[in-house]
């Protein structure tokens, strides 16, 4: 197949100016020097990814503390366990019915009014009155926002950064950061509730959705609504979707994490189906998001706008190919490993964000990215269920190598129709340039 069959778009898309603000406040420069320190270059963007990690120590932090409040108040596992799916299932409803908030309004006021909201539901969970089936439904008032908060912020950042590699570069940082949490937010969560009772670490996470939501107030620009006349709820959401480009797009967005999220989700039934030790399943634990973040720091720093373009479908569709180590039911060093290849061909995500800005009319550019990060966290939520149901039916092992064929052929299916509509499009320039 020629090579120019085989990526979308066949070149990098150029930059784009940073839109200019309304109060003063410098914007991102046109250009965009390669590499992660161009980056913190911005000083606008050094303030939102000071506020992604207050934000998202708030987010680690309470789940984990509410996690442990709940049990000690029911002793039931079922509800404690539910604490953690209720920061998935709301995705949905948050991420369709609140999209259109993000192009409606301006982008500034919805990233400090969902941190604030985030600090009240959080500080309701303080008090000590408060029943265990309302901290449960706070516990998703903070998920429904969730989606509406990190769309926007992904379309701030092309505000800030421009469409062009900045951006990339900048999303990639952030997604670094969000992994890096599962290695060490849970671990520092852990170490605050030996200090503190459960509702002490909530106070604090509280301080920290408020400490957000300060310097996104005074460390970025005030910029306008993109489509202050939008359509709004579902018939919005369909107008976005109605761009075959950008629901393709999405499914090689969607498709990689519903599953890979398998071997997390078995990681402990696993351990004890080998029969290894605590620190063993640690390391099945880490071994996925030390590979993603190992991928995402080689692809920006030492790859080229085109080249990361290239790699996209190919690492895409292989990136669940190293479950099939699974088949003879390895040791933890073989599944660790099968692990750590799976998080590396995350780097995809890198030119396929270059690619979503660019199919995205900038109108429709927080809808979109709501949708697609809502989508995301949905299909994860799924991926984790289906993998238990299917283990009460399989050995762990033959789930896990079963989910490395499911999924790259599902992964193919998605490519060929990223493909065809980069050729429908390259069609439609042929014929409108003639």
């Amino acid at each position: 197949m020629p090579e120019n069959d085989t990526r979308a778009p066949s070149q990098a898309p150029a930059p784009a100016p940073a839109r200019a603000s309304e109060d003063g406040l410098p914007a991102a420069p046109p250009t965009t020097a390669p590499g992660y320190r161009a980056v913190f270059a911005v000083r606008e963007f050094r303030v939102v990814f000071v506020a992604h990690l207050f934000s998202l120590l708030g987010v680690v932090v309470s789940e984990l503390a509410l996690t442990v409040l709940v049990y000690d108040l029911t002793r039931s596992p079922l509800l404690s366990s539910l604490t953690f799916a209720l920061g998935f299932l709301p995705y949905l409803l948050g991420g369709t019915l609140l999209a259109g908030l993000t192009d409606r309004l301006p982008p500034r006021r919805i990233l400090v009014v969902c941190d604030l909201v985030c600090a009240g539901c959080v500080a309701l969970m303080v008090v000590p009155a408060t029943p265990v089936a309302v901290l449960l439904v706070l516990r998703c008032a903070i998920a429904v926002v969730s989606p509406v908060f990190n769309g926007t912020r992904m379309a701030t950042l092309a505000d800030i950064l421009g469409e062009g590699d900045l951006f990339v570069l900048g999303r990639s940082l952030l997604r670094i950061v969000s992994q890096s949490a599962l290695l060490t937010g849970f671990a520092a969560g852990g170490v605050l509730l030996t200090l503190v009772p459960p509702r002490g670490a909530l106070a604090v996470t509280a301080t920290t959705f408020v400490v957000s939501a300060l310097l996104l107030r005074l460390g970025t620009a005030r910029r306008p609504a993109r489509a202050a006349g939008g359509a709004s709820g579902l018939s919005g959401t369909w107008a976005v979707l109605r761009n075959r480009r950008v629901r393709a797009l999405m499914l090689m967005f969607w498709v990689p994490p519903l599953f890979a999220v398998v071997p997390e989700a078995l990681a402990a039934p696993y351990a004890d189906e080998i029969g290894v030790s605590t620190a063993a399943l640690g390391l099945l634990m880490c071994a996925l998001p030390v590979g993603t973040i190992t991928g995402e720091l080689f692809a920006g720093s030492f790859l080229s706008a085109a080249t990361r373009s290239r790699i996209v479908l190919p690492l895409a569709v292989t990136g669940v190919l190293p479950y099939l180590l699974y088949t003879p039911e390895p040791g933890v060093a073989l599944a660790a490993v099968a692990l750590f290849l799976a998080g590396a061909t995350g780097a995809y995500t890198l030119g396929l964000d270059a690619w979503f800005v660019a199919a995205v009319p900038e109108e429709q550019r927080g809808r979109a990215m709501t949708l697609m990060t809502a989508g995301m966290m949905t299909v994860q939520g799924i991926g984790m269920a289906g993998a238990g149901i299917a283990a009460e039916f399989a050995p762990v092992h033959a789930v896990v190598a079963g989910t490395g064929v499911l999924g790259t052929l599902c992964l193919l299916v998605a490519a060929a129709e990223l493909r065809a509509t980069e050729r429908r499009d390259g069609a439609d320039r042929h014929m409108t340039s003639r």
